[in-house]
């Protein structure tokens, strides 16, 4: 059985990320607690090959890390790379947000218009990135929170192609239509080669 570490702290996310693994006879663990790397990066795909290097390299398991957000075209891209940093709770973000889209004058759903994007890295336990994808959902921000599922901006997140906000939607379609969704899709194929060639512990 090949341990898998999943380079985040968040317990939602790693709740996530293994169940769209589940069919890959992986064991996926959490980073250990106390490790924190620094986001610095400019995009998304930067700040999640640093966080899959650095948890490789301190825990010697491989790392698949990522990094996701919201980027709202009326607020020039922003959330961004900072979108979990955008304020200290689910709540609070998504309270910002909508406020900062009222400032913006953006009260009209087409000019509401959003996209969640989700990079992936996975990186050997040496620390060498070996397999990147992007995932892209794009979507709309409603006025107010719909539906109970999901975490952080899920409630006000709402998918025209399925009429549902991801917080609406049950896990599986959320796990076809959203971005880590179609990240994985991307990169368990490549995954599977990795894993049937890899010498991994």
């Amino acid at each position: 059985m090949t341990t898998l570490v999943i380079a985040s702290g968040n317990a939602g996310k790693v709740r996530e990320f293994g169940a769209l693994l589940s069919d890959l006879g992986l064991t996926t663990q959490a980073q250990p607690e106390g490790l924190e790397v620094e986001e610095t990066g400019g995009t998304f795909a930067d700040n999640a090959r640093l966080k899959a290097a650095a948890v490789a390299r301190a825990t010697g398991y491989w790392a698949l890390a990522d990094d996701s957000g919201l980027s709202v075209d009326a607020l020039g891209g922003a959330p961004g790379v900072h979108s979990a940093r955008y304020a200290d709770s689910d709540s609070a973000r998504i309270q910002r947000l909508l406020r900062e889209l009222s400032d913006a004058g953006a009260n009209a759903h087409e000019t509401r218009s959003a996209c969640f994007t989700a990079a992936l890295a996975l990186a050997n336990p040496q620390g060498e990135v070996v397999l990147e994808v992007e995932g892209l959902c794009p979507g709309l921000i409603l006025e107010a929170p719909r539906g109970e599922g999901g975490f952080g901006y899920d409630p006000v997140f709402f998918v025209p192609e399925a009429g549902l906000t991801f917080a609406e939607m049950p896990h599986s379609q959320k796990a076809e239509l959203g971005h880590r969704g179609r990240a994985f899709a991307e990169l368990k194929p490549r995954l599977q080669v990795l894993l049937a060639n890899a010498d991994v512990r």
